[in-house]
């Protein structure tokens, strides 16, 4: 019996222990979905309802956002109506897809998007794109 029990106490334990594992799991799904609301960039504006479709937004899609009080945002980054162009021909000058989303407040003029639209064209962009909220979404 001596022999016997010799041998079960040096045999390596055949069981892995997943407990640890799944708390740590656990932590780290309840510390993404906290985190993740928090993520989103860009400049808060009250944007028009409509009922057209989502596009697909690429990583390197750029923005133009205008907020209540007429200001411009190129990525969440302030500039003028002054050098929104030259700002705009910088950024583009290496890209092939020249394409810009507009992202202005519904409390903005209609002059005032339209003259920042001529702008965003006369950086030779060659797409520019209007963004909305759906109509159902408050």
């Amino acid at each position: 019996m001596e022999i016997g029990s010799r041998e079960s106490r040096n045999n390596a334990m055949s069981q892995i222990n997943v407990t640890p594992l799944v708390d740590v799991m656990l932590v780290l799904l309840i510390i993404f979905m906290v985190t993740a609301p928090m993520m989103q960039q860009g400049v808060q504006v009250n944007l028009p309802k409509t009922q057209a479709k989502s596009l697909s937004a690429d990583q390197e899609t750029v923005v133009v956002s205008m907020d209540r009080s007429g200001r411009i945002f190129i990525n969440a980054v302030e500039a003028t109506h002054a050098d929104l162009t030259a700002k705009l021909t910088e950024i583009f000058a290496t890209k092939t897809k020249k394409e810009v989303f507009l992202k202005a407040d519904q409390d903005v003029p209609y002059g005032e998007v339209v003259k920042t639209m001529a702008e965003i064209k006369g950086a030779g962009i060659e797409r520019l794109g209007m963004m909305t909220e759906p109509a159902g979404k408050k």
